[in-house]
């Protein structure tokens, strides 16, 4: 590199005086010596150097300044120099540069617009140094650490000179930084910020709503998710938010004013639910149902006969209004909103619209050679992902399509369900390694690769859609040719892995610092906590699945190794399931799979494998616990235990439908029946009947326990004996069970 000799000069000169007013006078032959046209990122940089921190700092931050001197001159030159100097990306992330940043911020949370005109003009320049050492990681790292996400939020909240620029630089961190910019427990900052940037949002009438509006969604989704969504519904920016967007929605505008306002509606959509776009007490329909419409009608226009590269480039536009549509969907789906006829057929047309264009892409891309790039992978299982919460909803429209893209579908879902479960394997052993290496004293081993594509199980997601399918004949014999059982029976497993969780015990060398990382440890048990809770239900989502093809492919089933395999597997885990309240319905769902399977393949049980004890064993439990005597308000009255109770609606078919499985698994197998007997259940439901007022047996309830006891007779001779002496016949006269007498007592 060719030094120009003007600039060695000045090198030498800079570098030889003693004096800060030698360096001073020297500055300005700097000006004068050197050329602009020689100042290449290089040569700035020697000058830089040359000119030195200390110096620059006396500058900043004078403590003595002469009598005839304003005293921010001195600061003035100083901020001409750094923002000279900091345009420059290897200098704005120079250390010299970085050691400035505390006088930097005190500058600007100094600033008043009262202030005269010199004093705007350093605060500007310090603003501009700010903003170009915020660009690049060693200066966002500085900032971070003094604190300026805060002090920027305060800048906007009480200040009005130059506030724009503050915000600049508080999205450039927390788009660097993500939810770790932000406090992790205490939330007043940011509500702080937002309340009042929604405020100018709703107010504001002028092009600046639109800046706003893309300053709000990228503070919105750096924010800690759980605890601000917890938080939001005492503050008022969801409302103001909520203003703005319809006055913007409700009117006559373009696609730069449209797009950034559906990308926010998306992200308060995703963080607050469907319940924010019904905030208007007035017309709470209004905004949801315009908000469905033009994310369809967008869908539209960005996906219809184009190709994957040139929708991609809009990827941040599509994915926000797949989002808009999925919320609203699983909202709609749920029966939470009231739609009269007109409302619901306008809104299944342009639906319907949307999902066509979305299944017509996925033909285009299923017939294509295998993708490659990264943002087109990411993309299509975006569009996975939407039509996952379309067919959970949407059972009979364009099926032909939905069938010929299915093959696809499945392939694109099974990818990431591998690569999310690898990553999750991975962090785990990782985890535990460190654990143990830190217990030996020595340091942990290499970070997990990432795969973009385990960011999102598409799998998971799919599971509810796929409940449906495996009803309808020409989709499950796709799913069987894809072999889709198997891979759900690994699914299965997967989340079994997660529901039992057993934390691992701390090494003593740990536990001390356990102990200090309390609030840490705390936020580690919820995120295990929630994990379980979604794997539950994914589990309850694979057992229906493969409860339908059960019922529906029993020759498959019987000869399979995989639902062999199922079945063995049930037997294990079901009795080493935690009796909790949270794991009741994942237990009666994993029982009753497991009888529809042991009625299939009852030729293959043996009588002393002791696995099936236990099972059968927990599976009588789950039936029995079900129903009791009300002893509190009337005890002759059978109700639903207490336990059941809140989650009776997912249970209460799923109960009948094990009691009238037991009672065929009894016919094909009938020693199970010694179970009952001994376990004491078959004496008990006698018992419980003979106490219950004659003409208050709901018949469904009487006809499950009727036919249950029926086939234990049939079973096991025994069992008619010890019914007698507990006094069936009571129960038969009472309740009318005429098929249970003529087993007990003949005709």
């Amino acid at each position: 590199m060719s030094v120009p000799e003007s600039v060695k000069k000045c090198v030498a000169i800079l570098k030889s005086v003693e004096t800060d007013s030698e360096k001073f006078a020297a500055l300005f032959m700097v000006t004068k010596l050197v050329n602009s046209k020689d100042c290449t990122a290089a040569v700035k940089k020697i000058l830089f150097e040359a000119i030195g921190t200390n110096f620059l700092k006396k500058l900043l931050l004078p403590q003595v300044v002469p009598v005839d001197c304003p005293p921010q001159v001195y600061k003035s030159v100083a901020l001409s120099i750094l923002s000279a100097f900091c345009g420059e990306p290897e200098l704005a992330s120079h250390p010299d540069m970085i050691t400035h940043v505390p006088a930097l911020l005190e500058i600007v949370s100094q600033a008043d617009e009262d202030a005269d005109d010199d004093m705007l003009i350093i605060v500007s320049e310090a603003y501009t140094c700010l903003q170009n050492i915020a660009q690049y990681p060693p200066g966002q790292k500085a900032l971070l650490e003094q604190k300026a996400i805060t002090k920027m939020c305060d800048i906007y909240s009480e200040k009005s000179f130059q506030t724009d620029q503050a915000l600049n630089i508080l999205v450039t961190l927390v788009g660097r930084f993500g939810p770790e910019a932000w406090d992790a427990t205490d939330t007043a900052p940011f509500h702080a910020i937002i309340d009042k940037i929604a405020l100018d949002f709703e107010t504001d009438h002028t092009e600046r709503k639109f800046q706003l509006c893309t300053i709000l969604q990228a503070l919105l989704m750096s924010c800690r998710r759980n605890i601000i969504s917890e938080t939001a519904k005492e503050e008022s920016w969801p409302s103001s938010i909520h203003k703005a967007l319809s006055d913007i929605l409700g009117s006559k505008i373009g696609k730069n004013q449209r797009d950034p306002a559906l990308k926010l509606a998306s992200v308060m959509m995703d963080l607050l639910g469907a319940e924010w776009a019904l905030l208007d007490k007035e017309k709470p329909k209004v905004c949801f149902l315009l908000l469905i419409h033009l994310a369809s009608i967008e869908v539209r226009m960005q996906l219809e006969g184009k190709q994957l590269k040139a929708i991609t480039a809009n990827a941040d536009l599509i994915t926000s209004c797949f989002t808009i549509l999925e919320i609203s969907l699983a909202y709609i789906t749920n029966d939470q909103l009231d739609l009269d006829q007109k409302e619901k057929q306008a809104l299944y047309t342009v639906l319907k619209g949307a999902f066509a264009a979305i299944i017509g892409l996925l033909t285009a891309v299923s017939k294509m050679k295998e993708i490659t790039d990264i943002k087109e992978k990411i993309f299509i299982c975006a569009v996975v992902r939407v039509l996952a919460a379309w067919l959970a909803q949407e059972t009979t429209a364009m099926r032909s399509q939905v069938y010929a893209i299915l093959p696809y579908v499945l392939t694109v879902a099974n990818d990431t369900f591998y690569a999310h479960r690898n990553r999750k394997l991975a962090e785990k052993a990782k985890a535990n390694a460190k654990l143990l290496k830190n217990d030996e004293g020595t340091s942990s081993g290499e970070p997990v690769t990432h795969d973009p594509l385990s960011e999102v199980d598409l799998l998971r997601l799919l599971l509810p859609a796929l409940c449906y399918l495996a009803v309808e004949e020409d989709a499950r014999k796709i799913l069987l040719q894809q072999k889709q059982e198997e891979i759900l029976f690994e699914c299965l497993s997967y989340h079994w892995t997660i529901v039992h969780y057993k934390k691992p015990p701390v090494p003593k060398s740990e536990r001390l610092k356990v102990l200090k990382e309390q609030e840490k440890e705390e936020e580690l048990e919820f995120h295990v906590s929630e994990a379980m809770k979604d794997s539950r239900t994914a589990m309850v989502s694979v057992c229906n699945v493969l409860m339908n093809i059960t019922v529906l492919e029993a020759k498959l089933v019987e000869e399979s190794p995989t639902f062999v395999a199922l079945l063995k597997f049930i037997f294990n885990n079901l009795p080493e399931l935690k009796q909790i309240p949270e794991n009741l319905v994942l237990h009666g769902h994993l029982a009753v799979l497991g009888l529809l399977l042991l009625k299939q393949q009852a030729t293959r049980v043996k009588k002393n494998d002791f696995s099936i004890c236990r099972y059968i064993q927990a599976t009588i439990r789950f039936l029995w616990d079900a129903y009791i005597i009300d002893e509190s308000n009337d005890p002759t009255e059978l109700v639903v235990a207490m336990s059941y109770k809140a989650r009776w609606t997912e249970l209460m078919e799923l109960w009948f439908l094990g009691m009238q499985t037991m009672a065929g698994v009894l016919q094909v197998i009938p020693w199970l029946s010694q179970f009952a007997l001994e376990s004491g259940w078959a004496e008990e439901i006698i018992e419980i009947l003979k106490k219950v007022k004659i003409g208050s047996l709901q018949p469904n309830v009487k006809s499950a326990f009727e036919d249950l006891l029926c086939h234990l007779v049939k079973a096991d001779e025994n069992v008619a004996t010890v019914l007698k002496k507990r006094g069936a016949l009571t129960v038969c006269r009472n309740h009318r069970m005429m098929e249970l007498g003529k087993h007990l007592f003949g005709d």
